[in-house]
């Protein structure tokens, strides 16, 4: 039987007939089959557990679940924290866009779960980047071997997503380590027993450094200091949340906590950013994956559930819902939602392995927000095929909908990542980022077949006219009053673009799994590609309804 949390066929076809992706394919396989075998035997097994059995606050610790720990262990033993890091701290060197394939599967397994990695990963990442050969030793080797986890710690009650306003401050001590004191909110994996250690990566103010975001430190603060003693990290709640339960998200309070700076002071946000867009592109996966289990499982349910008939006989037998032609609507809607979200996520891998950053910056907004708005209606969707048993836990899709609802808000809320679009990343380098954008969309286009090619071609045209437009009006608050819509717009686009690269991969490809591509794509430039043209004409009005709205009138 065919798995239901994701399809190895697609990632296939993604991986080996579109982006060709170089290297050793035995090895590659070898290694998503084992991900693919860990994700359904220790993963998906207890994905319904952690639901229902949350994280619990029991004397000044998290109490999980046994099933977690056991997961994570088979997880870490086959060598999967390291998977794309370098041999010279026991990683394997898988190419990015094979880590993102693996990872794939245990998103779609058990995304709570698979979190605790998730951040390690990116959190080992980013001390690889900036930290000291010091810190790599200490801190990374043992992530790498699973022993140690980490976590990125940001927001503050106060503050929340404007980290200019944060109030944890790091003060220096003689012996070069500095004393941490604050609140840090919202802290996925911020306390446990599941390793031996958690490495927190803290954003914190050193005493007379300048304001706002500019001086921002980053420092290292463990669980456990080196002689085994417990650090002054308290965990002081846990937020309960309406889906992703299995990730434990915390509240923590850093009393004289001993803290490492890593790199330069005042340089923590650029350090940060390191891990938040690696962590974005992340979730934008799990997004994906959610999407896409949500989707095969309501396959599964339209393939096998008999109701009504194909026409007025009643004596005639049932037929399967799919044969009903909205439920193909709703299927061919999540199929082309989740497949072209998912050839964006290991797009972005493949950027990642070429070292495109200029194109990698413009698609990273995208790639958390799309997934995260468009997978979450595929969700939406796949309890609408399941009717009404699909909003009970009797059958799982209504779960996936509940975990995949904190992705909009995940790393960067949907209107943050649409400001980082239209405010930073199309007008950096006088618009290098677009016009590479542009360039690359103009490139398929190039080898395309109509109507598809001149369809994308002139939504893409649009897009930067739209944008010249905004910017040219000399208000930057009306300038960015609708980034959401142009985010939105923007996004469709990216994707329409990706379904034109499968076309182009299955052109002259017989069977039913390419046909059902070629119809896919169908689908989507002629039912969501059109939602950006009303959108983009909203942007280039410079609508100020929004701007205008007092809050004294709500």
């Amino acid at each position: 039987m065919s798995s239901l949390l994701l399809s190895r066929r697609d990632l296939d076809f993604l991986l080996y007939e579109w982006l060709d992706v170089p290297g050793d394919r035995d090895t590659y396989d070898a290694v998503l089959d084992l991900a693919e075998q860990i994700a359904t035997r220790d993963f998906a097994t207890h994905n319904r557990r952690n639901d229902l059995e949350e994280p619990r606050f029991v004397d000044g610790k998290v109490v999980l679940h046994e099933e977690v720990g056991k997961a994570l262990k088979a997880y870490s033993q086959a060598g999967f924290i390291g998977a794309g890091m370098p041999a010279s701290v026991g990683g394997m060197e898988l190419p990015s866009v094979i880590c993102q394939a693996l990872m794939g599967w245990f998103h779609a397994a058990n995304v709570g779960t698979a979190a605790y990695p998730l951040l390690t990963v990116a959190n080992a990442n980013l001390l690889l980047a900036h930290g000291s050969p010091e810190m790599v030793e200490r801190f990374v080797l043992p992530m790498v071997e699973g022993r140690y986890f980490g976590t990125m710690c940001l927001s503050e009650p106060q503050a929340g997503s404007s980290l200019a306003d944060i109030t944890t401050k790091a003060e220096r001590q003689p012996d070069g380590s500095y004393r941490v004191t604050g609140s840090k909110m919202w802290i996925s994996a911020g306390e446990h027993d599941l390793s031996e250690n958690i490495v927190h990566l803290v954003l914190a103010k050193v005493p007379g450094g300048p304001p706002g975001s500019k001086g921002i430190s980053l420092l290292v603060v463990p669980k456990y200091l080196e002689d085994g003693s417990r650090n002054g990290v308290t965990l002081t709640g846990i937020n309960h949340k309406m889906g992703f339960r299995g990730t434990v998200n915390t509240v923590l309070a850093f009393e004289d906590a001993v803290g490492y700076v890593v790199g330069e002071e005042n340089r923590g946000l650029a350090y940060m950013f390191h891990m938040m867009n690696e962590a974005r592109i992340g979730v934008g996966l799990g997004a994906t994956a959610l999407g896409y289990t949500g989707y095969l499982h309501s396959l599964d349910y339209a393939r096998s559930r008999p109701q009504g008939r194909a026409g007025k006989d009643p004596t005639t037998p049932q037929v399967p819902i799919i044969e009903h032609p909205d439920v193909r609507r709703m299927l061919l809607a999540q199929k082309s939602y989740v497949e072209g979200a998912l050839a964006l996520n290991l797009y972005c891998g493949k950027l990642v392995d070429q070292g495109e950053e200029l194109l990698l910056g413009m698609l990273t907004p995208i790639a958390k927000s799309w997934p995260s708005q468009w997978c979450l209606e595929a969700n939406s969707l796949a309890i609408q095929v399941l009717g009404g048993y699909g909003y009970t836990r009797e059958y799982p899709v209504e779960q996936f909908y509940r975990d995949n609802r904190l992705n909009p808000i995940h790393e960067g809320t949907h209107g943050i990542q649409a400001l980082d679009l239209l405010g930073r990343k199309v007008t950096m380098n006088d618009g290098a980022g677009l016009a590479r954008l542009a360039e690359a969309i103009a490139s398929t286009c190039d080898r395309a077949p109509e109507p598809y090619a001149t369809q994308l071609r002139e939504v893409i045209q649009r897009i930067v006219e739209v944008t010249q437009k905004v910017w040219g009006a000399g208000d930057a608050a009306l300038s960015l009053a609708n980034a959401t819509p142009y985010l939105e717009a923007v996004g469709h686009t990216v994707i329409a673009w990706m379904w034109l690269e499968q076309l182009l991969a299955a052109e002259g490809k017989d069977g039913d799994f390419y046909e059902g591509k070629r119809r896919a794509a169908q689908y989507f430039f002629a039912w969501e590609l059109p939602k950006a043209g009303p959108q983009l004409d909203l942007v280039a009005s410079l609508d100020r309804t929004t701007l205008d709205m007092e809050a004294r009138w709500f």
